[in-house]
């Protein structure tokens, strides 16, 4: 069993890495033997999960990269695949969140939540492809989330972007599949990243504790997912031995979808 979901010689490109689930699949993606690239705006926290990686003696490279700009994402994408030898799977991982409603989503807010989780994604699935298709294999696995599959109050422009993200999991996986390339997405509920703590505290002054608990409460389980959970869901869908499945959505939610009546 200790041999399950290895990822010996596989160059993985992880967006959104530095921090959140991005950190967490990065580190579980290199303990698994990968060549794990983390591609993230903030450079200083990539290097940072970079150096934590390879203390434990793994492979990882760190690489700045604003994945809403279309030259930048093709430069980094051509730049591992001459640094490393080419790219075996890609996880979509960055993503920004908002808060609002229809009525109070301004266009400026909407123009952002779009460039980052909607054109960002496209962008690097959109960059990975040719190699990929020469390749004849590849793994691609986008970051969805349970607001693609049911109304979540004051989500609207974070909704929209990641219901988009899993249409275009769909799309890619069908158009592919004769390339022998998977797409995937996996839909998390809440997780406890540091972009959680960050948001009560700023929200919730002196009563973090308390909305911690009231948002844990709404998935039936009773508590938030940890990031490390979303990983190695993530390291299944990227591994061999997920190598029958592409054009699906995993929810990982704690029966927040089926189980809130």
């Amino acid at each position: 069993m200790a041999e399950l979901f290895r990822l010996d010689q596989k160059i993985a490109i992880i967006t959104g890495a530095a921090s959140g689930i991005g950190r967490a699949i990065a580190q579980v993606f290199a303990r698994q033997g990968a060549t794990v690239c983390v591609v993230d705006l903030q450079q200083q926290q990539a290097l940072q999960v970079v150096q934590e990686i390879t203390s434990t003696g793994h492979q990882a490279f760190a690489y700045q990269a604003d994945v809403t700009d279309a030259v930048a994402v093709k430069q980094v994408v051509n730049r591992i695949c001459k640094d490393q030898g080419g790219v075996h799977i890609l996880v979509n991982s960055a993503g920004i969140a908002h808060i609002g409603r229809l009525e109070n989503t301004t266009v400026e807010d909407f123009d952002r939540v779009f460039a980052v989780n909607v054109k960002g994604t496209f962008l690097c699935m959109q960059a990975v492809l040719p190699v990929m298709k020469q390749q004849q294999h590849g793994v691609i696995l986008n970051l969805a989330s349970i607001a693609a599959h049911v109304g979540l109050p004051d989500r609207f422009a974070y909704s929209m972007s990641k219901g988009a993200v899993y249409a275009m999991t769909l799309s890619v996986a069908k158009d592919y599949i004769h390339d022998h390339i998977r797409c995937n997405s996996i839909s998390p509920a809440r997780v406890h990243t540091p972009f959680v703590d960050g948001f009560l505290q700023k929200n919730y002054p002196e009563r973090e504790m308390e909305m911690f608990q009231k948002l844990s409460a709404t998935q039936p389980i009773g508590r938030m997912a940890t990031p490390e959970e979303v990983a190695y869901l993530a390291l299944y869908l990227c591994s061999d031995e997920a190598s029958f499945i592409t054009g699906c959505d995993y929810p990982i939610d704690g029966g927040f979808i089926k189980l809130n009546n």
